[in-house]
């Protein structure tokens, strides 16, 4: 697939409007999405979190509701996001490990749509530094103010996405690429690396580095330009829809 994007002379005359393939007899399936973001604690007072409202995993849950499908919802209990919300389920997690448990926990799952916004980071030790310069370690509740300048450790999550083939051999599965730095070429060759390294079956590009609206690749090594969050949707579903149907 990468020698497929790498081998698109004009990248952009590639990626165009969504084909328009829509599904709506598709079978009923059980699917997860997941929305909003994690956090992790500095002390029991102050976190790490990140921006993600939870919106489009919400609204991606109420699209796949409203075309019959069974979907857990499993939202950041920190997100902003307070439109409407259709799920047969709906549960929050709060930090990474809480909602890598709850994805393990799932059964008889046919799709995943991973939109969260996982915290990359958490904390390690804190630690202040002395008058001397020797660094001292702290442990406490809350960490007190009277503290001068900190130093604080931070320590890779655990990734949720490399985890989800194995959990759901046989299911759909989606990821998210959103970067800032780079450009369209560069988020999407990410997002088929994506897709290769953890065994998923597409992946949604988007923020700054891709610019307005959304690419989606599939595992085939197909692009195509998304400029609405309902395009989006219409086109991960006819995706999913297409091995059902095959």
């Amino acid at each position: 697939m990468l020698k497929r994007l790498r081998r698109a002379g004009n990248l952009f005359g590639i990626v165009g409007s969504p084909a328009g393939r829509t599904y709506d007899n598709m079978q009923a399936m059980n699917c997860i999405v997941t929305a909003g973001p994690t956090y992790e604690a500095l002390d029991e007072v102050r976190r790490l979190i990140n921006f993600s409202t939870g919106r489009l995993g919400s609204e991606l849950a109420t699209f796949l509701t409203e075309k019959g499908h069974n979907v857990t919802l499993l939202i950041g209990e920190h997100a902003t996001w307070r439109g409407e919300r259709k799920a047969a389920q709906v549960q929050t997690f709060s930090h990474t490990v809480t909602l890598l448990e709850k994805i393990r926990a799932a059964k008889n799952v046919q799709a995943v749509f991973h939109a969260a916004a996982v915290a990359d980071f958490k904390f390690g030790k804190v630690w202040e530094r002395s008058a001397s310069g020797e660094l001292i370690e702290i442990k406490a509740r809350k960490i007190p103010t009277r503290s001068a300048n900190l130093l604080a450790e931070l320590v890779p999550t655990p990734k949720i996405l490399p985890e989800l083939r194995g959990c759901f051999p046989s299911a759909f599965l989606v990821g998210w690429k959103y970067e800032l730095d780079g450009d369209k070429f560069g988020v999407l060759r990410k997002a088929a690396m994506q897709i290769e390294q953890n065994r998923t079956n597409a992946c949604v590009a988007n923020g700054a580095a891709y610019g307005r609206g959304f690419g989606v690749v599939s595992k085939a090594g197909d692009i195509e330009h998304c400029k609405t969050m309902e395009e989006l949707f219409e086109r991960l579903h006819a995706l999913w829809a297409e091995p059902v149907r095959a």
